[in-house]
């Protein structure tokens, strides 16, 4: 660290030069800071997040990183702090304090709810822990943090700050995730979320005239913020564009810091302008199927205006995505899963319903028992039967079977006079008449196979088989008579 060397904050204003006195507080060397973000320590990430946050911080500390920043979501969905998973958040925390001094930044609410934070300031070991959860800018020297009482340092407090503690190592510009709703009572409701990128633009762009001056001095500037860049990529390639995110590449390098070291986006990725960097070291392990890129966190060189990242990897978990449109191809499958021991696997399928039991679920999952986890979704299309076109501008019953009629080709008159006997008749009076007619029927045939045509021939030959008389049957009652024993008799 550097020796405590005071001059006033007007010296510089005064217009005197800066440069004599830049030989006695700047380094030779790079400050290195290690950069973590996204954490998301819960039960269900518990065993990914330790595991690649410990590689991470053993890395770390073997390069002698002299400062640890994590840009918010440390915990996942209100963790509760007798939870295991808060623990273990806190012993790796207490764990990198005794090597350098650590600032965390205030997340999205609803993984960490406000004060969830504050915990973790009373376990530092040797090196301070210090929680940014407002908007403000607050300077490092030696292992003291030392905030601003406003959103940035004002000449007066620039003073006190040299005269107290000297040359700051670094100057944090912090922003923390912004709360919509008191920005909502400010700027209406309706414009809440699209006023908030020109509120930030404008707290950055005024922060910039400060960190422009310190860097003068030779004091390196480091911003440090959770949201999302317009125009960056999520962790499943999608392209984030819209007018309600809260910051714009333009406006970040408007804050001149040499560093500005984000959290929120999952996948890592940076932007450089003029030798200053913005960048996302995305989230420290993979917590999400279809997750594309590196995992890890990233390891600063930083120098008064100039700075470079290096995205140092974790042993993030694998996963294997797969999806048919149609029933899973099983010779596929068994060609994936020899290449699939230990890792984390998500089938996905589309079928008809007709044909949903087609799929054999147990030979996909024995298949895949030699991997860590085997997540099996289908989705199944419903038989979608569309109505007769037309007939819902019908009025009544008999038109719409006529309608019916017309679209599938057959006579509408039948159905509509058996619909007429419907409303007209009574159950037993609808059967009387159809038993009628078929006795009516029957009647019919038998008379016309007794009567014996006028052109028959004479001599027909006599096959000796005597006339069977033909029997009429007795006129049964539907309700009383048992029908179906009469047919068989």
């Amino acid at each position: 660290m550097r020796e405590a060397f005071w001059l006033p904050f007007s010296f510089f204003l005064a217009g005197l030069s800066a440069l004599p006195i830049l030989e006695f507080v700047m380094h030779g060397n790079a400050l290195r800071v290690a950069h973590f973000s996204d954490l998301h320590y819960s039960p269900a990430n518990l065993v990914e997040s330790d595991r690649c946050l410990a590689f991470g911080l053993e890395r770390a500390i073997g390069d002698a990183c002299q400062v640890a920043v994590f840009s918010g979501d440390a915990t996942d969905h209100r963790l509760e702090v007798h939870a295991p998973a808060f623990a273990a958040l806190a012993r790796r925390v207490h764990q990198l304090s005794r090597h350098c001094p650590i600032l965390m930044l205030q997340g999205t609410f609803s993984h960490e709810p406000p004060g969830t934070l504050d915990l973790l300031r009373l376990i530092d070991a040797q090196h301070p822990v210090y929680v940014a959860d407002r908007i403000h800018q607050v300077a490092l020297c030696g292992s003291v943090f030392v905030p601003s009482d406003d959103a940035a340092f004002s000449p007066a407090e620039l003073d006190v700050l040299l005269a107290q503690h000297g040359m700051p190592e670094v100057i944090f510009t912090c922003v923390p995730t912004v709360n919509k709703a008191t920005l909502a009572a400010t700027a209406g409701i309706a414009d809440a979320a699209t006023a908030v990128g020109g509120y930030l633009a404008a707290y950055l762009k005024a922060a910039g005239a400060i960190n422009r001056q310190v860097r003068e001095w030779g004091v390196r500037t480091i911003g440090v913020s959770h949201g999302t860049v317009n125009g960056c990529e999520t962790e499943h390639g999608v392209p984030m564009a819209g007018f309600d995110h809260e910051f714009s590449i333009g406006a970040l390098f408007d804050a001149e810091c040499d560093a500005f070291m984000l959290g929120h986006i999952h996948r890592a990725q940076q932007w450089e302008r003029e030798g200053r960097v913005v960048a996302y070291p995305g989230s420290i392990g993979r917590f999400h199927y279809g997750e594309i890129g590196a995992k890890g966190f990233l390891r600063w060189n930083i120098e008064p205006g100039r700075a470079t990242a290096e995205l140092i990897t974790t042993p993030a978990r694998e996963t294997i995505c797969v999806d048919f449109d149609g029933p899973p191809d099983m010779q596929r499958l068994a060609e994936m899963a020899a290449d699939a021991m230990g890792k984390f696997v998500r089938i996905r399928w589309t079928i008809n319903e007709e044909h949903r039991q087609l799929v054999d679920r147990e030979a996909i999952q024995a298949l895949f028992a030699a991997s860590a986890e085997v997540k099996i979704e289908a989705r199944i299309l419903p038989a979608v039967r569309s109505r007769a076109e037309g007939i819902s501008r019908t009025v009544t019953l008999a038109e719409k079977l006529v309608r019916w009629s017309e679209l599938v080709g057959v006579d509408a008159t039948p159905v509509v006079d058996r619909l007429s006997q419907l409303e007209r008749l009574d159950a037993k009076a609808i059967a009387d008449s159809v038993l009628s007619g078929l006795t009516a029927t029957t009647a019919l045939l038998e008379e016309q196979e007794s009567t014996v045509p006028a052109d028959q021939p004479a001599n027909l030959p006599d096959l000796g088989a005597e006339p069977i008389a033909a029997a009429h049957p007795p006129q049964l009652e539907w309700l009383s008579d048992d029908l179906f024993a009469a047919e068989a008799a």
